[in-house]
């Protein structure tokens, strides 16, 4: 990561920081030490003063510490955790230090309380997760790469997909097929659900053989350069009938109301009922019961959400999926989900053009 970019990162920190009292911030998310430092090694803490920046990590690390965050101060990791943090601010007088108050155990927290006597810990909430909301230009980038890749895997497990073929070695060619494409992995186990099963919005691929006639629900996403993406689609096998035709016409035209109209300032609630309203107004608002969409990023669910009661404001930057569904227990179900990049005026489509019917094969 380009040190400017890391330091325009620091920089947001401390602004979020600014007025609150504190000497530093213990970040002990490692989504959130890379999203900082761009140490992506898994032992690692950050401490962030207004002046200072200093990560924490063992042995195992140090030279990888060195390379990969150079902004930082490299603080060797001598024992546990709250012995070399007792040891460090003493050194630096520090006095009032805050930490992740959604991400440090409850464990830690009482042995940092205890061994730091005199310390006072102040919990935030959300801090880092918050700035992460907003893409820079190089993430935005990388996210589209990745959502290249996903739908160019798509389209070479097509040809795999025929009656009689279960459903996880679907997921095992995909699998295969994401790395050969340049994913370094799956960012999530993968969803593989076909005929009844597809009524499961999470349904894990099982040993159940795909049918003529099935409705096959492919969720999948991967990590490129740690960075993830997301994207579903439905197809039918062989054959489908004008209640699946229907059904699926009626889930394209609520995602492509919501691609229409979403934007800067919209509230996540107003952002999911764009979509909502069209399956409802059809006699099907029970038969969506998730939100519409959430926030891509270093991580493959994070904010924004876009779901009934999601206060958030939409944002210049933010990438969000947007995934309306319907599911009719002991039938099956249908879900088409893509990424984009939300603007001032619009949001840009990142996991290419929307099928105007559904794929039969």
């Amino acid at each position: 990561m380009e040190e400017d970019y890391i330091t325009r990162r620091l920089n947001n920190l401390r602004k979020a920081l600014k007025n609150r009292g504190i000497d530093g911030f213990l970040i002990s998310n490692p989504i959130n030490c890379r999203y900082l430092s761009g140490f992506t090694g898994t032992s690692v803490y950050l401490l962030i003063t207004m002046e200072e920046a200093f990560l924490i990590t063992d042995f195992r690390y140090r030279e990888q510490a060195v390379e990969e965050a150079p902004c930082f101060s490299l603080v060797s990791l001598q024992g546990s955790l709250d012995s070399t943090l007792e040891n460090f601010l003493k050194k630096k007088r520090l006095k009032k230090i805050a930490f992740e108050h959604n991400y440090l155990t409850v464990y830690w927290y009482e042995t940092l309380k205890n061994k730091l006597s005199g310390l006072e810990l102040v919990p935030l909430h959300q801090v880092v997760e918050d700035l992460r909301t907003i893409k820079d230009i190089k993430e935005i980038k990388l996210i589209k790469e990745a959502a290249h890749i996903t739908e160019n895997s798509f389209k070479k497990i097509l040809p795999y997909l025929k009656p009689g073929v279960r459903e996880e070695d679907v997921v095992l060619e995909l699998d295969y097929i994401i790395k050969k494409e340049g994913a370094r992995k799956a960012s999530f186990d993968f969803i593989v659900a076909s005929g009844k099963r597809s009524s499961l919005p999470h349904g894990v691929a099982s040993k159940k053989k795909i049918e003529h006639g099935d409705m096959v629900v492919i969720d999948f996403g991967i990590y490129y350069n740690g960075y993830c993406s997301d994207m579903t689609r439905t197809v039918a096998m062989s054959h489908a009938g004008n209640r699946e035709r229907k059904l699926y016409r009626l889930v394209l035209e609520a995602q492509k109301r919501a691609l229409g109209g979403i934007k800067e300032g919209l509230s996540g609630e107003e952002a999911d009922e764009l979509a909502r309203q069209v399956i409802f107004k059809d006699g099907y608002g029970d038969n969506f019961g998730h939100g519409l969409g959430h926030g891509v990023g270093l991580e493959v669910h994070e904010e924004p959400r876009l779901a009934p009661r999601s206060k958030i404001i939409l944002k210049n930057g933010m990438i969000s999926t947007v995934e309306p569904g319907i599911y009719f227990s002991g039938w099956g179900g249908i879900r088409i989900e893509d990424m984009v990049l939300i603007g001032e005026n619009g949001c840009e489509l990142l996991t290419g053009d929307l099928k105007e019917e559904l794929i039969v094969l």
